[in-house]
């Protein structure tokens, strides 16, 4: 297979389904992924997403997002969030998404490390609500296909313009898809990790394959870790609890039963202060305490972690569960300016895999799902502003490079590991 399409977006997450429904009806759209469509971290967000409310809110949530990443955050883009974000919210409404009122008004709950309550939820399925929801008016759509199963091994480009990418199927076939832009919408490096909250399959491949092609990275060791999982002895995904818990009123135990911390406190420091409790008591995990919010209270907003708790063997109605913390979220990636777009003409790069510096040194709760739509949604105005068709281009790319792939697999992940313990040393 060698064909040409306008613009590929590699990635099914709330970041590359924003941004293809932004994009003109007229443009041909492929989207790729690498497992089920529905396979990605966005399903999994469970807290919120955060909102400015009203203008006199505008200076403590853009301190509240600069002290959470240690001012080391980038003020323009933080800017640009929380100024997009009624926008963003408004957005989202008109393609059908819900979120919790109470008389007829908004719900806001609040967080660890904000001052204020101005994060929209929707029980505690946040992420699934709204990618399910932009993920239907997609499939709505019939200039948008979706090839699932697929995976981006590299990129189509020279003298620093990107024109295609290489795929290959469940087969291990490759496959060149040309286009006149591509999105990368790839999500996080969990899998890279033996404790992560993130989807096992998402390895941070475009990190090396940036790398590859001197793309610059920004950032690449700032990787955030939440301070409460599910505790497990089970390999796999660790369950998220969600830190919206923690904001009704939940409490954190060590191994005597007595508080210890703040609970709020900005989720660097907490994990800190749940690693040194757990060093202290000899122990693998603390407790968390949801019960004195309530069994109804329980199962109406938190309905998910009730029911996973349950499977797992805990009734958080009526007992503490234990918690650890997990690699979660990674701050750093590929760098990309204001409208999105990387140092490779033609290339874009939204969500997680980006790198704009709205989340500085640590991401502040609920601020993910925002930052990718606004950064996603600018991408695709830029875009279409700026449209250049680059017409059917022959290819440099050697097929043979592609022979092994699982060794292919192997090198990207040492390359991403060895490049974030060197740029760990050099901060």
């Amino acid at each position: 297979m060698n064909r040409k399409t306008d613009i590929i977006v590699v990635g099914t997450g709330v970041a590359g389904l924003f941004n293809v429904l932004n994009l003109p009806r007229d443009k041909r759209i492929l989207m790729i992924t690498k497992a089920g469509v529905d396979a990605s971290d966005s399903f999994l967000a469970q807290g919120g997403i955060c909102v400015l409310r009203d203008e006199n809110d505008y200076d403590s949530f853009f301190e509240d997002t600069m002290k959470a990443g240690h001012y080391e955050n980038d003020k323009a883009s933080v800017d640009v969030m929380i100024r997009t974000s009624p926008e963003i919210i408004q957005n989202l409404i008109s393609f059908g998404v819900e979120f919790e009122k109470k008389n007829g008004q908004f719900a806001y709950t609040r967080e660890g490390a904000h001052s204020r309550a101005r994060i929209l939820y929707h029980q505690d399925l946040t992420g699934k609500e709204i990618t399910s929801k932009l993920l239907a008016e997609v499939k709505k759509r019939s200039n948008i296909r979706i090839l699932e199963y697929t995976t981006m091994v590299d990129l189509i480009c020279e003298n620093n313009i990107c024109s295609g990418v290489v795929i290959s199927n469940e087969d291990n076939e490759i496959s060149l898809l040309k286009a006149d832009y591509v999105v990368l919408a790839t999500g996080g490096l969990g899998g890279l990790f033996d404790n992560s909250t993130n989807l096992q399959h998402l390895t941070g491949d475009a990190i090396a394959i940036a790398m590859k092609h001197h793309i610059e990275l920004e950032n690449i060791s700032y990787i955030q870790i939440h301070p409460t999982t599910l505790y497990s002895k089970k390999k796999g995904r660790r369950f998220l609890i969600s830190e919206s818990v923690r904001g009704e009123g939940a409490v954190l135990y060590n191994q005597n039963m007595e508080r210890f911390v703040d609970e709020l406190l900005p989720r660097d420091v907490l994990t800190k202060a749940i690693n040194e409790q757990m060093e202290m008591d000899g122990s693998n995990f603390v407790w968390l305490c949801m019960k004195e919010m309530g069994d109804q209270v329980i199962r109406k907003r938190f309905p998910n972690i009730y029911h996973r708790c349950l499977d797992e063997g805990y009734d958080v109605t009526s007992e503490c569960i234990p918690v650890t913390p997990a690699q979660h979220y990674f701050m750093g990636g590929i760098k990309v300016n204001l409208d999105s777009k990387t140092t490779m003409e033609h290339l874009y790069a939204i969500g997680e895999i980006s790198c704009n510096r709205v989340h500085g040194a640590n991401r502040l709760a609920s601020n993910s799902l925002l930052e990718s739509l606004v950064f996603a949604k600018r991408a695709a105005t830029h875009i279409v502003k700026n449209y250049e068709s680059l017409g059917f281009r022959k290819s440099l790319v050697d097929l043979n490079d592609f022979r092994d792939l699982e060794q292919l697999r192997l090198d990207y992940k040492k390359t991403i590991l060895d490049e974030i313990e060197r740029s760990s040393a050099i901060e």
